[in-house]
């Protein structure tokens, strides 16, 4: 079992190769839960990621043992950069399987760092069945993403420099997906201080580890649909499991619309691009998952290898969540002057119309009505209810989409 050494030994190796990155306090987000919320900014790291840290451990210590000839890795993207990254650190050739829906920042960010990609499968158990077949073929050794004890002690490192920034610390919520990260930080912070709370977050849609942790035996689930791509996992390591099981004190879940939410606010409240599997543990915090009131809360913020291309959805998603965008529909009458009125109510209660869709020939309209569909800009839920009762109160009926049809709008 890993020891307190082993981690130390792990720092020892990454100092002067990885970036140093002091916890960040947020006065937004302490408010907001009434904890003192500090967030570990590991999407500053180098290759993006926390996952740089594991990674060049294990391939370090592999090559200064001296038969060390090429590795093979298998990612959804972060822990391909890292193994990139160290594997062009000691000159061996690595191989990393991704899948098919990785990323293209991810693919291209390790090709950059010199590695083959071979696209394979469209989770990370899909891409490991496809890396052990290349093991097989070129006998390549395989970097595990989390299952490796020296994967984990890398990890772990970031728990030795929380304490180090924050001794007092009461709680650190981590994300979770193989559990290579949780395993490692829980393993290092429990020794050195048992009283420290390590609670992992999991999305809803990939709760295999979550499942396993409440069930006390690995539960593989069927499918891992989220937009958290970074933790997408079907089923946990093994090992990464009986450290979790003696480490970690909870294990809970978010929604992606949680984790889009929790995204929006980083950029806007501290300009830091988190991808959605490091902003769970925020998320978690903001949800209120776990009492938090009066502690000392650190949010480990695992990793910013976002597709550009794919940011606009995720702030999309969370506009919505966070109701500052509202989606509605309305019957009017089809004559002149109509979408006038409704224009000028809209405009009177400071909305923003950003979509609109006019339908004349609806099936279940009458021959004299009209229907709009309208996506309006407000600045959240209060403001939402303020312009609804407006129009309600202007004489128009507010609907929402329905399979087949239209319902009345439930908001009061």
């Amino acid at each position: 079992m890993l020891t307190v050494n082993d981690f130390q030994e792990a720092a020892a190796r990454l100092k002067n190769v990885i970036h140093t990155i002091p916890l960040s306090t947020s006065c937004t987000f302490s408010a907001m839960t009434g904890a003192e919320v500090y967030l570990k900014y590991e999407n500053q790291q180098k290759t993006g990621s926390f996952k740089v840290r594991g990674a060049y451990n294990k391939i370090m210590k592999r090559y200064m043992e001296g038969n060390l000839k090429a590795v093979v890795a298998s990612s959804a993207g972060n822990h391909a950069q890292g193994v990139a990254f160290a594997a062009a650190s000691v000159g061996v050739p690595a191989t990393i399987v991704m899948p098919r829906s990785a990323p293209i920042a991810k693919v291209a960010a390790t090709e950059g760092y010199g590695a083959k990609v071979v696209l394979h499968g469209s989770v990370y158990d899909e891409t490991y069945q496809k890396a052990c077949e290349i093991i097989e073929q070129t006998g390549a050794e395989l970097i595990h993403p989390f299952n490796d004890e020296d994967v984990m002690a890398g990890q772990g490192t970031i728990g030795l420099e929380i304490l180090s920034d924050l001794p007092t610390v009461d709680m650190i919520f981590v994300p979770a997906g193989g559990g290579g990260l949780i395993s490692g930080v829980a393993a290092c912070v429990k020794q050195i201080n048992p009283r420290i709370q390590v609670i992992g977050v999991q999305a809803e849609g990939a709760s295999a580890i979550a499942d396993s942790f409440h069930q006390d035996s690995i539960r593989p689930t069927a499918t891992a649909h989220t937009i958290a791509d970074g933790i997408a996992v079907k089923e946990p390591g093994d090992l990464t499991m009986q450290y979790i099981n003696q480490y970690v004190d909870q294990m809970v879940t978010v929604s992606d619309a949680e984790i889009a939410s929790t995204i929006l606010m980083l950029l806007e409240r501290t300009k830091q691009v988190v991808e959605p599997a490091g902003a769970a543990s925020l998320a978690a915090v903001l949800g209120q998952k776990v009492d938090i009131k009066g502690k000392k809360v650190v949010c480990v913020m695992s990793g910013g290898n976002i597709d550009v291309s794919f940011i606009h959805k995720v702030v999309e998603k969370g506009l919505v969540t966070r109701h500052r965008h509202i989606k509605f529909s309305t019957i009017m009458p089809d004559v002149p002057g109509a979408l006038e009125n409704f224009a000028h109510i809209v405009a009177e209660q400071n909305a923003n119309v950003i979509l609109f869709n006019h339908d004349r020939v609806a099936a279940d309209l009458d021959i004299d009505e009209a229907i709009i569909e309208v996506v309006c800009e407000v600045s959240g839920d209060e403001h939402a209810n303020r312009l609804l009762k407006a129009l309600k109160k202007g004489g128009y009926d507010i609907y929402s989409k329905k399979q087949g049809g239209y319902e009345l709008f439930n908001k009061k």
